[in-house]
Formats: structure tokens, sequence, C-alpha cells
């Protein structure tokens, strides 16, 4: 039976893949890979081997998911050595159980190798750990590009102790307003982790209250984390601290 590896490409370091997940790049004839995996994983991939695109354009992402089947479907049922390869687990909103089902229609055999989930990685890796003891002994992981979620749909949140949303950018504000509305508050501290577990990472901290005014800037991707947690990375950033990190961290927090 003809197989493909569905492979998890963890939080966007290297060094963070699983040792499976290494082996299997090398010897891939075939990766498919989404917009979420970086370019210092891919280069660990064997170079001969074919490269496809996977990302997903908004409006079309059902087009483009039909295509991502066809281009699994066809690779695989020639017996080729093909990684699914996508950011983060491919079983934590990246649609990786749906390709499985659908490869399995079509008698294609799935491994499933995980990966380091960004939801709960990107956060440690800045300092701020999802639960702490005596601090949130809860947390949730949100999927924050559903904009068609009413406000009241929120409420089931405002109790939970640490909330990580991906994919929340674009809808920041709108997010936090909701949140305030279902009766989170406007001190809590926020923190939004860019490009997190890359040399590129950039992390602003602010409060609730100042994401929902509209009030602070980032670029995706990012990790938007709210919680009392977020005060932790104080104390746990590494010794050597990103210029400008802190000049960002203190406008906000002061505000």
């Amino acid at each position: 039976m003809p197989k493909l590896y569905l492979v998890g490409a963890g939080p966007g370091d290297p060094g963070l893949l699983t040792c499976k997940a290494f082996q299997l790049l090398q010897r891939a004839d075939v990766v498919v890979y989404d917009r979420l995996v970086s370019a210092e994983v891919l280069a660990v991939a064997n170079p001969a081997a074919t490269f496809i695109f996977a990302g997903k354009l908004q409006g079309e992402q059902e087009r483009i998911q039909s295509e991502i089947h066809a281009h699994l479907l066809e690779n695989a049922a020639d017996g080729k050595v093909v990684v699914r390869l996508k950011g983060g687990d491919p079983m934590v909103f990246g649609r990786g159980a749906e390709e499985w089902a659908f490869l399995n229609s079509h008698g294609i055999d799935v491994e499933l190798v995980p990966g380091i989930s960004s939801a709960l990685a990107v956060p440690a890796l800045a300092g701020i750990p999802v639960t702490l003891r005596g601090v949130a002994t809860s947390f949730a992981v949100i999927a924050g590009h559903r904009q068609n979620l009413e406000p009241q749909e929120w409420d089931r949140y405002r109790m939970v102790d640490t909330l990580v949303l991906l994919m929340a950018v674009e809808n920041r504000a709108a997010i936090a307003a909701n949140l305030l509305r279902a009766g989170r508050l406007p001190e809590e501290p926020v923190a939004f982790i860019e490009r997190g577990a890359t040399e590129r990472e950039r992390v602003v901290v602010a409060t609730l209250g100042i994401v929902a005014r509209g009030q602070v800037e980032v670029s995706a991707p990012a990790v938007f984390v709210v919680g009392q947690v977020v005060r932790m990375r104080r104390h746990l950033q590494r010794v050597v601290r990103e210029a400008g990190v802190d000049a960002l961290e203190a406008v906000y927090a002061g505000r």
C-alpha cells in the first residue's frame, strides 16, 4: 500500500524537530509544506527533493486544499517518499486529520509524526509558561481567524487562566473586545510573540484593554497569549536580551 508521512515541523527552530521528522526530511522525495514552515527547517531536507508550497490564501482555502489533496495523492501513489510538512503539530489547527482521512479513503496509508506545537513552545521559549502553580491551572488554545464568532461565544473563555490564540493577529482588536465583554479585565497582561523560535523573534507585551483599542502593532505570524502568566516573562527571559524588546514592553505596560 502506498504511504505518506504527515509530519510536524515544530515552531520554527530546526533543532526542535523530532529525530524522526529530521530523518524523514533527509530522505524525502517530495516535501509538501505550509506557509508556517520556516526556511531553516526546509534547509535540512533532502536538497534533491521536490518542494511544493501549499500555503493558503484568504478566500481561496477550499480551492487550494483540493490542490493539496491532488498533490499528495499523485505523489504518494507513485511510491515516492512524501512528507506532508506542517508548522507546529499537524493535528493542532493544521487540517491534519482532514488530509489523513482523505488519503485513507483513497487507499494511501498515513503515518503521523507529531511535532512540538507552537501553541505551547513559542510562549515557553519567550519566558511565558501557559501554566504556573498558584497562578494558572488551566489553558485553552483557540483559533483566532474565525471571524464568524459571535461575542457571546467568548463567554466560555472568561474563567480560563491562560488563553493562547493562533492565527489571531488580524482580528486581535475584535478578539480583545469580545474577551472584555465576556468579563476579562482590561488590565490583564497579554503578549504577542512574532516569528517565535527563530532568530527573527520579537515580543510585544501590552494589556487586553490596549489591544482592544487597536493600539498594538503586530505582524503575522504571531502567537497571542492572554493571562497573568505573561508577567513571568520578566523573570524567565534569557540573559542575552533582544535589542528593543524591553522598550516596547515598557511603553505598552505603562499606558
